[in-house]
């Protein structure tokens, strides 16, 4: 039986689910408490790491069991990146990301990813949501599995609340309506949320708060 709860503590031990033959990690590494997903198929063990945040040695260890193909990033703040260059290295996986956040990254994509693309890892399809507003080039990772969807969004939705957007109204617009027509809009209550800081969530217990935050402004 699962023992997944969504909550791990930073550079603490990391917490492991299946769905079928989706085989998620989640851990947390560096001093943001940033949030590291391995999407796993569990039969042939292609995997995606999910942020190379920080921690390269850590992240090696997560995926050494497994045959890792990419790194794809949700967005390209610097708390998310800073294993970029050591995962290049070794063992020399290539970085996927959005090109609007080219100017955030610390060096060029090996592939540009775009909405609605679908990323095949084994025998899992693992489709790209492009959800502009806490940065230009901000994407979600979505896997339809057996039980539920498992959606993993990055710094774009968190329990209680749209990513940051700085206060400012255009940004906040942008992500609300993104996160309302392409997660609200056509996931069910059980889509399971892993954000990129902190613990997860259920699109059902955000979805009565949408109101809410649309009058807060944040």
């Amino acid at each position: 039986m699962s023992t997944y709860s969504g909550h791990v503590e930073p550079d603490g031990e990391r917490s492991e689910r299946r769905d079928g033959r989706l085989l998620l990690r989640k851990f947390s590494v560096g001093e943001m408490d940033n949030n590291v997903y391995v999407i796993a198929d569990a039969e042939t063990r292609e995997a995606l790491v999910v942020d190379a945040a920080a921690r390269a040695d850590r992240i090696r260890e997560e995926i050494a069991d497994l045959e890792p193909i990419a790194v794809v990033q949700t967005h390209g703040h610097w708390d998310h990146v800073r294993a970029w260059g050591d995962l290049v290295a070794d063992p020399g996986l290539p970085v996927w990301g959005h090109p609007a956040d080219a100017e955030l990254f610390p060096a060029p994509v090996d592939r540009e990813l775009r909405a609605g693309d679908t990323l095949a890892v084994g025998g899992l399809q693992v489709e790209v949501l492009h959800t502009p507003g806490h940065t230009d080039g901000a994407l979600q990772f979505l896997v339809q599995s057996d039980a539920r969807p498992h959606l993993i969004s990055g710094d774009s939705l968190f329990p209680g609340g749209p990513g940051n957007t700085w206060d400012d109204p255009d940004r906040f617009e942008r992500l609300m309506t993104n996160l309302e027509q392409q997660v609200f809009g056509r996931l069910p209550d059980e889509t399971w949320v892993y954000p990129g800081h902190g613990d997860d969530t259920t699109l059902g217990v955000e979805r009565p708060k949408l109101p809410e935050w649309r009058e807060r402004g944040w």
